[in-house]
């Protein structure tokens, strides 16, 4: 019999087995094309999500030949022939000379025979159904055949004339319009009609109106030429979208003939057909200009795609196996025939390709039909629209053969342990005695630990190649352990109940079925575990660093100027209807120093400065001399430590909020304390009400006094109404007794110190009302942010509400796709175990029938059986996930130390941050699921068999 032949034969064994045991075949045919088929899913959507030149070119200047971009540089410039999609252009001139000259007509640069539309965006305050926004409204003309594909019609009409305007679908949403609205652009006083819904398929997120050119910014300008109360529009520069001449297009000498113009020009048709080097003036002068990166692939990707092939070799590898012991006494037979060992692992091998096959077309083709049918909710989540269902067939091909070749891996050691049967064994249906090996784990704890310490190393000498291979060797040691490890379980349940005591020791004696189950838990959880705590550690950080605007939990309404500032209580009454306000208000007032100002920037009559006193306790010592050797010496949580102190805490304030000086001192009375301090002391207050400060840095602060520094800067109102020092300043320093506040209280946005309104009097300082404080239970919406600007506007404006939005939530979507994934894969990988014990241990269920067991003792068995598969490779995971993640936080932490060792105030904590909420799921959640779904789908009766002969 030739090799052809028997493997002919072979297959065709294979095949039929297959058809006999559909359910097996299905579950191997699925563990091979689930993961197929992602694999498929995020090759087409990564070249889908991937711009092409054209598709950028076409998002960025519709059908038209070319966008020309005015104002980029003064004089002549150099380019390259893709022009605004890489933004690689540079002047002739090393110093190009600045003369007050017209700027330049671009339309004078446009090929002979052209057609062009312009591009102007002005950002604006519009009317919504709410109250009022401010966003961008863009001048082109929507209708035009030149701008589709930069801008397409949802629904409704293109606005046509200066009354109408179109809008993005976000803008809808935030606004609450809808077609057939009208808006008021409060700048000019001017009402538009919406006329419908437009879309930017390469910012579906964009929030804008869009109206014809000349609708609104003329208009705008010339209303505030006729009302100097107006201000003019801050319109940006004008763009061009031009068709040029009929056959001919925009060429490579009228991009360089604009270039002279210092016009940049993106031409489709330099871009798509780029001239050669030699006739690009800026690649003559910079070779390297153009150089990109390699397109090697990535160690994630590679990290990902192994895992992959190892989850579904681990998971379907127990199926051939159970396969082949089902099909033993056929497998016999096939030796008693003449059939020798090859001809064994042939037919088990084919089992393998036959089901890998299966699966891995099952896989690519599914994987095509998600994509395509998610397409508009993947666009949604990217912000732009796919060019085109982009899938390159070698590539598919490759990932079909992945998934082929691992169906064989997966058939290899159940081939060869199928081969290793004698024909005896294999007809009375023995198994043997067989012994686990002494070495493996030995060996596996050896790897565990010298893989661990690898990718510890690499993270402390910053190298990232070395923290992923040594987490690999890692994991690979974790694996060869779980034999051990699992036949551990076994002796844990004597003094169980029935169920998990047998399931238990199901696991422990049947540990090539359970093991690679464990593992391929492991697998699924390590590296989801790894990532989101990886992610939550750098989320922690972010958090850590952001230097808030306003204390948590509070917003602030303030005014522009003194006329303004009588009409705050019209704001704070929009505030306390509007908004989630908790209980009542702070008021403060704005303090100076000099003459009785009236205008909005009151520093520039006189300022106040809070004089730190002299004395290494009162500087923070990474400002100080030496700091790049202290920062040295320090480590991240000392550094940490030092950083968040007072002495350094005064180099972070921000100021203008409350005064728009640097001082950070405030006028206000006890409220302040209760509704942002969050200052819980009757001292404090009793001191307020005594006229004494409340200071909350106490760096400042010297044997309970502090030192203002008063500079006096008198206008020429003064001077016309015969000051004693006209147009001269005059310095005064005061010291005062102060209440000084516990030191946490030094963070406290945009408030050093607060005064009393007497004792400003006394020090003959000026103040005025300026605003107030609320405590909120929750940031604005933009609805209540509309509605408020819009009560505002109509008292007469002159008012603003700020929020203290935080850091801004981390988007937690991948986290939640990692643990979902995990939490898949180990109820798929618990439910094959459980499937295959059921079918593996067929006898001994029946006996436990025959000996009066009852019903209910089967669905407890599958229930246990399935949960401890979980829990096992869960907690395993969880552990294994540690070890990389751990690694790549001690790379950021070496990173961070050398930027903070050259900048000694940049933070350099990195914490190691647990995602709780995913472990839990993970640890708790997902193995309940698992052994209550095994437990809800097993028959508690078993049917009749008949007695093997």
């Amino acid at each position: 019999m030739s090799v052809f032949t028997g493997w002919r034969a072979a297959l065709r064994i294979a095949r039929r087995d297959a058809t006999r045991a559909k359910g097996r075949s299905a579950l191997v045919v699925a563990m091979i094309a689930i993961p197929v088929l992602g694999v498929t899913a995020l090759d087409v959507t990564y070249r889908s999500m991937t711009p092409t030149v054209a598709e950028q070119l076409t998002s960025m200047m519709g059908s038209a030949d070319a966008l020309f971009s005015n104002g980029v540089m003064t004089g002549p410039i150099e380019q390259l022939p893709d022009g605004a999609v890489s933004h690689i252009y540079m002047g002739v001139d090393a110093a190009p000379p600045v003369e007050d000259s017209d700027p330049v007509d671009v339309r004078t640069t446009f090929p002979k025979g052209s057609r062009a539309i312009s591009i102007q965006s002005v950002p604006a305050s519009v009317t919504t159904r709410y109250g009022i926004t401010n966003t961008d409204i863009v001048e082109i003309r929507t209708s035009d055949t030149m701008a589709r594909g930069k801008i397409d019609l949802v629904r409704g009409a293109y606005p046509h004339g200066k009354g109408e305007m179109a809008a993005t679908e976000p803008f809808m949403k935030a606004t609450g319009l809808h077609v057939g609205s009208t808006t008021t652009v409060r700048n000019s006083g001017r009402t538009y009609t919406i006329t419908g819904v437009i879309e930017l398929p390469g910012e579906l997120k964009a929030e804008a109106l869009y109206a014809d050119p000349g609708a609104v910014i003329a208009p705008w300008k010339a209303e505030a030429d006729h009302d100097k109360k107006v201000l003019p529009p801050n319109a940006g520069s004008m763009d061009w979208l031009v068709k040029g001449p009929a056959g001919v297009g925009v060429t490579w000498p009228h991009v360089m003939a604009a270039n002279k113009s210092g016009v940049l020009v993106t031409s489709r048709q330099v871009a798509l057909d780029p001239p050669p080097d030699s006739e690009v003036p800026l690649m003559a002068r910079n070779p390297h200009i153009a150089d990109s990166g390699s397109g090697e692939l990535s160690t994630a990707l590679v990290t990902v795609i192994a895992m992959a092939v190892l989850e579904i070799v681990l998971l379907a590898g127990p199926a051939f196996a159970v396969g082949a012991r089902r099909s033993r006494r056929q497998l016999g037979l096939l030796g008693t025939c003449g059939g020798d060992r090859r001809h064994v692992r042939a037919v088990v091998l084919g089992g393998g390709l036959v089901l890998g096959g299966i699966g891995a077309v099952t896989g690519v083709v599914v994987g095509l039909g998600l994509t395509a049918a998610f397409q508009p909710v993947i666009e949604n989540w990217a912000g732009h629209r796919f060019g085109s269902l982009t899938m390159l067939p070698l590539e598919l091909l490759i990932i079909a053969a992945i998934g082929l070749i691992t169906g064989l891996l997966a058939a290899f050691a159940p081939a060869i342990v199928a081969s290793r049967q004698s024909v005896l064994e294999s007809l009375t249906g023995r198994r043997g005695v067989r012994r686990s090996s002494r070495v493996l784990p030995v060996l596996g704890t050896c790897v565990l630990a010298l893989g661990g310490a690898i990718a510890l190393f690499g993270g402390s000498i910053g190298s990232s190649a070395l923290v992923a291979g040594g987490s690999i060797v890692a994991e690979l040691g974790l694996l060869a352990c779980i034999p051990v490890i699992v036949g551990f379980l076994g002796r844990l349940g004597r003094r169980l109940p029935l169920s998990p005591r047998m399931a238990l020791r199901d696991a422990a004696r049947n540990r090539g079925r359970t093991a690679p189950a464990v593992a391929a838990v492991m697998a699924a959880v390590a590296g989801s575990v790894g990532i989101a705590t990886y992610m939550s550690s750098y989320s922690a950080e972010y958090e850590y660093n952001y230097i808030p605007l306003l204390t948590e939990g509070t917003i602030v309404v303030s005014s522009f100027d003194e006329e303004s500032a009588a009409r705050l209580p019209l704001a704070r009454t929009a505030v306390e209807r509007n908004m989630a306000v908790t209980g009542g208000h702070a008021d403060f007032r704005r303090v100076w120093a000099g003459s009785d100002c009236r205008v909005y920037e009151e520093n520039h009559c006189g300022t106040l400065e809070l004089v730190k006193p002299d004395g290494k306790a009162h500087s923070c010592p990474l400002t100080r001399k030496g700091a790049k050797e202290l920062a040295a010496r320090l480590s991240a949580d000392e550094h940490k430590k030092m950083v968040r102190s007072p002495a350094c805490l005064t180099d972070l304030m921000t100021s203008g909020l409350f005064n728009t000086d640097e001082s950070n001192i405030v006028v206000a009375d006890a409220a302040l304390l209760d509704t942002y301090v969050k200052l819980d002391d009757p001292a404090a207050a009793e001191a307020l009400a005594a006229g004494t400060p409340v200071l909350l840095n106490p760096v400042y602060a010297e044997n309970g006094e502090v030192t203002i520094k008063s500079v006096h800067q008198y206008s020429e109102k003064d001077k016309k109404n015969g000051k004693q020092h006209p147009g001269k300043a005059r310095t005064t320093v005061d010291k005062l007794k102060v209440y000084v506040a516990p030191a946490k209280y030094a963070a406290t946005p945009g408030i050093r110190m607060i005064l009393p309104a007497r004792t400003a009097e006394r020090l003959g300082l000026h103040t005025r009302a300026a605003g107030s404080v609320y405590a909120v239970a929750h940031a604005p919406t933009n609805a209540e942010d509309q509605r408020v600007s819009g009560a505002i506007a109509q008292a007469g404006g002159g008012m603003w509400v700020q929020s203290e939005h935080g850091p801004g939530r981390q988007d937690n979507t991948v986290l939640l796709i990692l643990t979902l994934f995990a939490g898949v894969v180990t109820l798929g990988a618990a439910a094959i175990t459980t499937g295959l014990a059921k079918a593996d241990a067929e006898a001994d269920l029946n006996t436990l029938s025959a000996v009066g067991a009852p019903p209910g003792v089967r669905r407890r068995l599958s229930g246990f059986q399935c949960m401890v598969v979980a829990l096992t490779g869960v907690v395993l995971g969880t552990l294994a996930g540690l070890v990389p993640a751990v690694a790549l936080r001690l790379v950021d932490l070496r990173e961070a130390l050398a930027q903070m060792r050259v900048d000694p105030t940049q933070s350099a904590y990195t914490p190691i941050v647990l995602p709780w909420t995913a472990v839990g799921l993970l640890v708790v959640c997902i193995p309940l699921l698992a052994g209550l779904l095994a437990a809800a789908l097993t028959r508690s009766r078993l049917a009749l068999a008949r007695r093997a002969g």
